[in-house]
């Protein structure tokens, strides 16, 4: 899926970008919201999640994705 960009100018949804979709198409617009619905203990958890992750991708401790993709599945 490729994401437009459209800006409100006088009360119109205007795009202003180069496409190749057919005459005539219809899209649908949703709002982008740059918001989420963590609480700052929550996001603190996340990055620092996200920080052991990196740091242990940096160091090499890496699995193969079809450990993960099985593990995902409810596999052994």
């Amino acid at each position: 899926m490729h994401a437009l960009k459209a800006r409100v100018h006088n009360g119109r949804l205007v795009l202003d970008e180069p496409t190749h979709l057919p005459e005539g198409t219809e899209i649908d617009l949703v709002i982008a919201d740059d918001e989420d619905e963590l609480d700052d203990d929550e996001r603190a958890a996340l990055h620092a999640a996200l920080d052991r992750g990196w740091a242990s991708a940096q160091r090499g401790d890496l699995r193969p994705p079809d450990d993960l993709l099985r593990k995902l599945r409810g596999g052994a």
